[in-house]
């Protein structure tokens, strides 16, 4: 208590102040009571006080020195234990204790002065005084005693003076800048609370807005399947009405056609309708015709493209025609006679088409120049410049223009070249062909042609239109095109005795029959059939006229010897011309007929013109007389010469043929 006593006493006038036990250092400034609006926490070391830390910013012996009186005032020494009996009295041994040590003392001096233990235990005697009467009966001997310490002079005051003062304005701004920090700390703590206060309510927001989401899709759900069927977007509205038509607006379409459809289905099943799907029909029926209007105009716009000089139909077809071959179905669902105008309008054009541009390209082809082959081709003609230019020749690879000589001429159907020949090329080519030539440029153009056509006409108007009808519409267009073609087959066979030439138009002919069973189009079947029935029954004329000019020659030969034994002596059994030429024609009639079967007419021709043939070299045979020995050396020539220009044929024709001469020669052969 006596501690309390002291408390207020006034600080001596010595050079280094004394502290007040049990409080914190003096300061100027009044307590501030710590804050509690930091959301920090800063720890402090044992012993020391938070403003410590403002002390040591102006160093100086008397700060010094009050931190270090403080820390002893504050110490352990009270912890010693010692015996004060022998002190004189309580004020001088406060005295002692407060008063601060020399630089002279030992330390054992210092800890002699320190309170111990047993200072706590002091039994103090106020002589009946109270402790406001005590410290007043000792103020003037505690003053004396400071004043018996107090050894400073003014000028050392007034140098402690600047230093105190120094350390107050530190002190001064330390306490501005905690001053300073404090107030930011509580406008940060506002904000903090503000920004809580916005998040909390972003979160409610948040939530809310999540609950009406989820109440939406619950709701979407449930009513969107309904709203969509009894409603029609602005879009579709606005595409369909003055659009452009392209993919979207043929999937719109396509939309609003099945809706339309369902619609009247309900209609028809008799079920009550509410308000919206009553005013819905009226608008699917206004859309439907206004897309059956734009349909027509745009389906009519191609058309007219088609007539267009210079124009590739087939590339109008793919882009225009076929990218949108669901308006024609939609239109002919709608609106069938409207539907069969346009497609009638459209066979009109094509049929115009095909005849312009084929008849162009026929006579392109008419310009090039052909081998005309005549009666003087036949086996049996008497030309003596021939035979010797035909007895000169090799015996499989005859002149060029050998009328019975196949040669190159079977490359035509080996080509892989499935083009047909440019009109530009036709027009400036100055060679001389076979006829087989423009007949396949020209079928083979025709085939082509006809096969897109077929194909463009049963995708896009299918199913609209049924199968036989699309065959009909198919060959109503090219009708006067087929009749150009077999026109052109006429012309080019009409006069001809080129047998192998019209042997190869059908070898061609059927190459396009296989080709067009391949594409799946039997719309051409019937123009397929109509060139054979030119071709074969011409073929035939061309045999006959063969057995017919060495039937005039095997009659023109004596039936008895007339000649003299000088003049057979001096005949020869070489091969005859009618042989040779027998065996080139026999020859290529074979090689084109390596897959033909037994039931062709080639194969009766070809007998009966082997019949005859071997009928006029029995005959000549005659012509030796009695040389028995040189007849038959004359037939088993003839006999080797055929079987020799034959023998690299096959089939089964071919082998029978093979097989007829081998028996020939050898029967000729034992006899000679």
């Amino acid at each position: 208590m006596w501690l309390d006593r002291l408390a207020g006493a006034p600080p001596t006038t010595s050079g280094h102040s004394t502290p007040q036990p049990g409080s914190r250092p003096y300061s100027p400034l009044p307590r501030r009571t710590s804050s509690t609006l930091s959301p920090y926490v800063t720890s402090q070391r044992p012993g020391h006080s938070p403003r410590s830390s403002s002390l040591s910013l102006v160093s100086n012996d008397s700060s010094t020195s009050l931190l270090a009186s403080a820390r002893r005032h504050n110490g352990s020494g009270l912890r010693q234990s010692s015996t004060i009996s022998d002190l004189p009295n309580s004020l001088q041994t406060l005295e002692k204790l407060l008063q601060p040590p020399d630089d002279t003392d030992t330390a054992a001096e210092a800890h002699t002065r320190a309170i111990v233990e047993g200072d706590v235990d002091y039994s103090v005697k106020f002589d009946g005084l109270s402790l406001k009467e005590l410290v007043e009966s000792g103020k003037e001997t505690e003053g004396a005693s400071l004043s018996r310490r107090s050894s400073q002079t003014i000028p050392e005051y007034e140098k402690d003076k600047s230093k105190f003062e120094d350390l107050h304005r530190s002190i001064t701004a330390c306490d501005d800048v905690l001053s300073s920090v404090e107030t930011n700390l509580e406008s940060f703590r506002n904000d903090l609370a503000a920004v809580s206060a916005d998040i909390e309510s972003l979160q409610a927001r948040s939530a809310a807005l999540n609950r009406r989401l989820d109440n939406r899709k619950v709701v979407e759900k449930a009513l969107g399947p309904l709203v969509e069927e009894l409603s029609v977007s602005p879009e579709t509205i606005t595409k369909i009405s003055s659009g452009h038509i392209d993919e979207s607006w043929t999937k719109m379409l396509s939309e609003v056609d099945r809706r339309a459809a369902a619609q009247k289905k309900k209609v028809s099943s008799g079920l009550p309708q509410n308000r919206a799907a009553e005013e819905l029909c009226p608008l699917l029926d206004k859309l439907i015709l206004k897309a059956i209007e734009r349909i027509r105009d745009f389906l009519v716009a191609q058309i007219k493209a088609l007539r267009s000089p210079h124009i590739n139909a087939q590339i109008i077809q793919q882009q225009n025609f076929l990218k949108f071959k669901d308006l024609f179905t939609f239109l002919h669902r709608h609106h069938e006679t409207l539907a069969e105008e346009i497609s009638l309008a459209y066979m009109n054009t094509m049929r115009w088409y095909y005849v312009n541009q084929f008849g162009r390209y026929e006579k392109a082809l008419g310009k090039l120049k052909l081998h005309v082959l005549d009666k003087n081709d036949v086996l049996g003609h008497e030309d003596t410049t021939r035979m010797a230019a035909v007895l000169s020749s090799s015996r499989v690879g005859g002149p060029p223009h050998d009328a019975f000589n196949l040669g190159r001429r079977i490359d035509l159907l080996k080509s892989k070249n499935q083009s047909a020949l440019s009109s530009y090329l036709a027009e400036d080519d100055q060679s001389t062909h076979y006829l087989e030539v423009p007949f396949r440029n020209f079928n083979l153009a025709l085939i082509d042609n006809a096969t897109a056509e077929y194909t463009f006409l049963a995708t896009f108007f299918s199913p609209a239109l049924s199968m036989p009808q699309i065959s009909r519409n198919f060959n109503y267009i090219f009708e006067p095109t087929f009749e150009l073609g077999q026109a052109l087959t006429k012309a080019l066979v009409g006069e001809t005795l080129d047998a192998l030439g019209v042997l190869l138009c059908i070898r061609v002919n059927q190459h396009l029959a296989f080709e067009l069973q391949r594409r799946r189009v039997p719309a051409v079947d019937g123009y397929v059939n109509g060139t054979n029935m030119l071709l074969w029954p011409r073929l035939q004329v061309i045999v006959d006229r063969h057995c017919e000019s060495v039937r005039q020659l095997t009659n023109a030969l004596p039936a008895k010897l007339s000649r003299s034994a000088a003049d057979v002596a001096k005949m020869t059994a070489a091969p005859h011309v009618v042989a040779q030429r027998f065996a080139q024609l026999l020859h290529g009639f074979l090689a084109l007929s390596a897959e033909a079967g037994d039931d062709e007419p080639v194969v009766a021709s070809l007998r009966r013109l082997r019949t005859e043939v071997e009928a006029f070299l029995n005959r000549q045979s005659l012509s030796y007389g009695g040389d028995k020995r040189k007849s038959e050396r004359f037939l088993y020539n003839n006999y080797s010469l055929v079987l020799t220009i034959i023998g690299d044929t096959e089939g089964k024709l071919a082998a029978d043929q093979q097989q007829h001469f081998e028996q020939l020669k050898a029967a000729h052969q034992e006899q000679s």
